[in-house]
């Protein structure tokens, strides 16, 4: 039981990284797409979508256990981070649509906060889980 720990502990230190890895991606497309997109909100789906195309291929290697073998799996991955990226387009959204005046940055910032803390969230419920 106490092997179980520091593995599980591991898993979910690769998964942030990586998912802050695509955090910094997101946020390098959206600042290059809010000069040609029409708007902030199309430029933002586009970067989540850029930024979950990067993120999906590394985190792969972020489900590994103790043995090698995948706690969560690549399908349990991809829903935590679907989920987590319609959450971040919802606050972002919510964000941009209430606060006229905030930057989309800001706003992506402020969004894409609260998403890794709720991806995070959710791996930890289906990696740690006995």
């Amino acid at each position: 039981m106490a092997e179980a720990r520091p593995t599980c502990g591991g898993s979910i230190a690769r998964f942030a990284f990586l998912s802050l890895v695509g955090l910094a991606a997101d946020g390098v497309f959206l600042r290059l797409l809010l000069n040609v997109a029409p708007d902030p909100f199309s430029a933002r789906v586009l970067s989540l979508l850029a930024a979950l195309g990067i993120t999906i291929p590394l985190l792969r290697y972020a489900d590994l256990a103790a043995h090698g073998t995948r706690s969560v799996g690549r399908a349990g991955i991809i829903a935590i981070l679907v989920i987590a990226m319609l959450v971040n387009y919802g606050l972002y959204a919510a964000l941009i649509a209430t606060l006229p005046s905030l930057q989309p940055l800001a706003a992506m910032v402020l969004a894409s906060a609260a998403s890794l803390c709720f991806a995070v969230f959710g791996y930890v419920r289906f990696a740690c889980r006995r």
